[in-house]
């Protein structure tokens, strides 16, 4: 059984991070053993059917595993900033296997991880940050002052003040704690919610929708029921951004939809009245609750 431990300038240090990186790794362990990983069979086809031959093997071969991989600097690093601090050579091996089976999907993945952390910080300004703790995932648990889970490695890990990075996973088989390097907090990676949903074929908007909003639209307003940004939005659409971001301003200023900004971007998400359109039921904002609960 391991446990972190948190005092008060640690909880006031709690940030979240998405990694394209350990998702690459993690991804690649999916593929290596897809009889783990049966919700990801649909990438895993394709990612074995890319161009260049099968993938590496797990590791990258380069002594790059999932324990190894640098906790994420910065909310929403590139993988090429990932890989600066993961040691020389590391670039060369993950860069090739990221540009022909992960980056083409990363959109998808990302905007799930997004979606997460959107969920776990609205959970936040509700219920606090005990609350966001306690239910991170079944596998770990709050007591007290102390993050403890049998996953985490044994022992205690004392935070110190600094605070640690909650990193959610598409790939992620289960909670890993992955150690602080010089002024980088430790991170805690956890399986994000509703990754069953990740490479479902989305539903289209109904024929009623589409008459009165037209077909653009409406199809953005389903695409949005997870938050999503402009460029997401136009690699998921095939729309121009500018059309995108036209569309998402007709549709905002008839009250379907709201956009947040977190650091430079803006992320777009249907609200009450447009989930509702869409048949959804905006009294139940949990359409898939987390493990757990």
């Amino acid at each position: 059984m391991g446990a972190v431990r948190f005092d008060v300038e640690d909880l006031a240090n709690v940030r979240f991070a998405v990694s394209p990186l350990f998702e690459t790794a993690a991804g690649l362990r999916a593929v290596a053993d897809p009889g783990r990983y049966a919700l990801h069979l649909p990438w895993i086809k394709h990612a074995l059917g890319t161009p260049g031959g099968p993938p590496p093997a797990p590791g990258f071969g380069i002594g790059l595993d999932l324990d190894a991989v640098p906790p994420p600097r910065c909310p929403l690093a590139a993988i090429e900033d990932e890989l600066a601090a993961a040691g020389a050579g590391a670039a060369e091996a993950v860069l090739p296997w990221w540009r022909t089976a992960v980056r083409p999907h990363w959109p998808r993945v990302r905007a799930l991880l997004e979606a997460d952390i959107a969920y776990r910080t609205r959970q936040l300004a509700e219920d606090g940050i005990g609350e966001v703790l306690a239910r991170l995932h079944r596998s770990l648990s709050w007591t007290g002052n102390r993050l403890v889970s049998a996953e985490l490695p044994p022992g205690e890990l004392d935070l110190r003040g600094g605070g640690v990075t909650l990193v959610p996973s598409a790939f992620a088989g289960r909670c890993l704690l992955v150690a602080g390097r010089g002024a980088v907090p430790p991170c805690v990676i956890y399986p994000a919610r509703a990754v069953g949903t990740l490479w479902e074929c989305a539903g289209g908007p109904g024929d009623g929708l589409v008459r009165l909003l037209g077909r653009s639209r409406a199809g953005l307003l389903a695409a949005v029921t997870s938050p999503a940004t402009t460029t997401q939005l136009a690699a998921r659409t095939g729309l121009s951004p500018a059309a995108v971001s036209q569309h998402l301003s007709v549709l905002r200023d008839a009250g379907l939809v709201t956009g947040h900004r977190y650091g430079r971007e803006v992320h777009y998400a249907a609200v009450d009245l447009g989930r509702a359109l869409l048949g959804e039921d905006p009294s139940q904002p949990e359409a898939h609750p987390p493990p757990g609960r």
